[in-house]
């Protein structure tokens, strides 16, 4: 009895143990032949991420990820919030499927849509990211590098991406050389321009006020730019405008004059104690004691959370330790006055006016290297904040690029300006406005009564 029952328990176990392996033979051809064949079907058959490299590999990944220019080292401590091994909902995949069908059939605004609506649906999965970069590498390889980024940001092992930034990144990082030297190329011009050119003096005034109405419009002031003139040469009050719009605009002009008459030729290195007094200026008007002085409160912006105030002082002074190192000073001025306004924003140190103080400490940089003050116009308005907030998600190189491109249109306003072509048009126009004015005087003393005159 003890011997049957022993024999039908190997029975037993011979039996499920055939189907344990079984199953696991299903399974492994289910996806050796009907999983990827659905997926090369559907134009993912480069979605062989899941494989886990090797401790060799994994170097590697890491190194060929380190080397983008400016990266920030929050995008390796991230865990993926979807793993590559994750499988893409069918709704995904079927957008994806149909955005490169749209695409092989040269329809590319539906693909775009396509794409933008599947990184909607799935916005950190690395297999997305890398998709839609792979769609835009062939007319904008700087946009394909940034998705492939994102996708590493999120899945550093991920093999294609890790394949496609390698590829392109040298074709990014050549790029953004040209763009400075030609950036640098246009400063020589603008410098050998005489002080006295009565264009560039004009020009110089005029980008005053405008810099003035952009940077306060950006947070949200109402007044124009006629207003703004008004305020700031006659210190009048206009009518409909708040108190606080009135100070936000005397704030800047103060904040402009102080950097004009005395941050430009300081000696040395610019540091936080000047970024203090910058803003010491610009909110002076509106909040006196909060001027100046490190908030005592926490703050929120939009998707960013600042570090807590009781950081603020702590977080300043490893900034203030940044501006003075040799790696700040290794930078190119524009890339150093991009990063310089991008951490002070992520600090946020102050109650409110960050944003102005950061845009004029940067310019206060970019003059000090012999560029002209630029201006981030308000209609710009979204393409900054969409910039920073790429930033915030570990790659501030678009920032940079912005502030680059920003700069390279202030150059050209002001050559352009300067040029002999310009300065004979606006001559012409000032010499018709004198005729016209001299007519109307003529008009005037010919039609005024002889008895007036004695008068």
């Amino acid at each position: 009895m003890a011997t049957t029952l022993h024999t039908s328990d190997r029975s037993s176990s011979t039996m499920m143990l055939r189907h344990l392996l079984l199953c696991s033979i299903i399974i492994l051809l289910y996806n050796v032949f009907v999983y990827d064949n659905t997926r090369k079907s559907a134009d993912f058959e480069h979605f062989s991420c899941s494989k886990m490299p090797n401790k060799d590999g994994i170097s590697h990944c890491m190194s060929g990820f380190l080397q983008g220019k400016h990266q920030g080292k929050s995008q390796l401590n991230k865990s993926p919030a979807i793993p590559a091994t994750t499988n893409l909902t069918k709704e995904v995949i079927y957008t994806l499927k149909q955005a490169w069908r749209s695409a092989r059939k040269g329809d590319k605004k539906k693909a775009t849509k396509l794409f933008v609506y599947a990184i909607r649906m799935a916005p950190r999965h690395p297999d997305v990211l890398n998709n839609y970069g792979e769609f835009l590498e062939h007319e904008d390889v700087i946009q394909a590098e940034y998705y492939y980024t994102a996708a590493l940001s999120h899945y550093p092992y991920h093999q294609l991406a890790l394949s496609n930034r390698k590829r392109t990144l040298p074709l990014v990082q050549q790029i953004d050389r040209d763009r400075l030297a030609r950036i640098a190329a246009k400063r020589s011009k603008f410098y050998a321009l005489p002080l006295t050119d009565p264009a560039l003096i004009r020009m110089k005034r005029e980008s005053y006020y405008q810099h003035v109405y952009h940077t306060v419009a950006i947070e949200g002031n109402t007044m124009n730019l006629q207003m703004t003139r008004a305020v700031i040469e006659n210190r009048i009050a206009i009518g409909g405008k708040s108190v606080m719009e009135h100070n936000e605009i005397i704030g800047m002009d103060e904040a402009l004059s102080y950097i004009n008459t005395t941050l430009i030729n300081k000696a040395g290195l610019l540091d936080v104690q000047d970024i203090l007094q910058i803003h010491r200026r610009v909110y002076g008007f509106s909040d006196p004691f909060e001027a100046g002085n490190y908030r005592n409160s926490q703050v929120y912006i939009a998707d960013h959370v600042p570090p807590p105030p009781g950081q603020v002082a702590a977080k300043m002074t490893e900034f203030d330790n940044w501006l003075k190192s040799s790696e700040a000073r290794q930078l190119h001025p524009i890339e150093l006055a991009a990063l310089a306004h991008y951490k002070l924003v992520h600090i946020h140190p102050f109650v409110d006016g960050n944003g102005r103080t950061a845009r004029l400490f940067m310019n206060c940089i970019l003059m000090r290297a012999g560029f002209p003050p630029i201006i981030i116009r308000v209609h710009d308005r979204f393409h900054y904040y969409q910039y920073l907030s790429q930033a915030n998600d570990g790659d501030v190189r678009p920032f940079m690029r912005f502030i680059a491109d920003t700069t390279e249109f202030t150059l050209d306003e002001y050559l352009n300006y300067t040029s002999v072509p310009a300065i004979i048009e606006l001559n012409n126009a000032r010499r018709k406005k004198n005729d016209d004015v001299n007519t109307d005087v003529t008009i005037s003393k010919e039609s005024t009564p002889k008895g007036d005159d004695k008068k």
